[in-house]
């Protein structure tokens, strides 16, 4: 079993700076596609992050060994592929259809279902915590959507596809989160993401336009760049955080990956005007933010919060 270095400042420094990355991702990307599609946008940044990677397990001679894998495993690899692979697509699809502040809180959907399906698949328990973590991420939904409730109930309007796309982005997410888990037990984190990068933008190649690239001004271009330098970072950033933190900490750390892309959203909205557009949500959908957050913090600290409990209801027991 993995132990903690017990460093918990730099664990939250790394998580934190995971948040930011995955903060102001969304906004960078929002720029990219006014001139890029969706599947050419993914291409570069898969590949941009897969060849990094590609080129530092070469030189440290690290590179994944595929012999003696085996079938079951070979079909984990193609699973973590698809289901990567049909995530950043479907993402950047809804994105273009919604504001990177929802985009990135229907996101926050994506580590409940995962926990869901770990219940079933990895027979993890289910604590009362998260139960009650998940009943309020639910009302915070309902709070963020008071505007447009109605209309994602009522109608498949452009706003409801958008929010629809990215709930399949994410269900689909979690296919190549379990097939990950799985994969390391055979392979290094640096390793899996290696093979799984390369082998989407392999699989993508044939309906990508690389020479869109050339028609983006220079600051969309270097934003490009961001995005594709971003996910490597970001992850990396995220691995080195579970070495120094519990993990569980570090996932409610980083469900302040939304209010993150408010802020900059606002703060874009305010400097450049022209390139950023401002949230238009009222007082109400910013609370329902915030209480998203909560719900999707107390989803992942639920198990250590009742063992905590646990061990002072024993320890008070103990002492009368």
């Amino acid at each position: 079993m993995h132990i903690t270095s017990g460093r918990w400042v730099h664990g939250l420094l790394l998580a934190l700076l995971t948040a930011l990355l995955w903060g102001i991702l969304p906004i960078k990307l929002k720029q990219v596609l006014q001139v890029m599609d969706p599947v050419t946008v993914t291409w570069y940044r898969l590949l941009v992050s897969g060849g990094l990677l590609f080129a530092w397990l070469s030189a440290h001679r690290r590179l994944p060994v595929f012999r003696g894998l085996g079938r079951k495993r070979l079909g984990l690899v193609a699973v973590a592929i698809c289901g990567l692979l049909g995530n950043y697509v479907l993402y950047l699809i809804g994105l273009n259809l919604l504001s990177p502040g929802t985009a990135q809180l229907v996101v926050q959907v994506g580590p409940v279902l995962l926990l869901v399906a770990s219940v079933f698949v990895f027979k993890e328990r289910f604590s009362l915590g998260q139960g009650m973590g998940l009943l309020i991420l639910l009302m915070g939904f309902g709070l963020f959507f008071n505007q447009r409730l109605e209309e994602l109930l009522t109608s498949l309007s452009v706003y409801t596809t958008g929010v629809l796309t990215i709930l399949l982005a994410t269900s689909i997410w979690v296919f190549y989160a379990l097939s990950q888990k799985q994969l390391l037990t055979v392979w290094n984190s640096q390793q899996v993401m290696m093979v799984i990068y390369l082998g989407c933008a392999a699989l993508l190649t044939p309906w990508v336009h690389p020479l869109e690239a050339l028609q983006l001004s220079p600051l969309q271009g270097w934003l490009l760049l961001a995005c594709c330098l971003n996910t490597l970072v970001a992850y990396g950033a995220f691995a080195e955080a579970l070495a120094h933190w519990e993990a569980s900490r570090v996932s409610a750390t980083l469900a302040l990956t939304p209010l993150v892309t408010f802020v900059a959203v606002a703060l874009a909205a305010w400097v450049w005007p022209e390139y950023v557009q401002a949230e238009e949500i009222n007082a109400l959908g910013y609370v329902g933010a915030v209480v998203v957050v909560l719900g999707s913090a107390l989803v992942a600290l639920g198990p250590s919060l009742v063992a905590g409990w646990r061990a002072r209801r024993a320890r008070l027991a103990q002492a009368q």
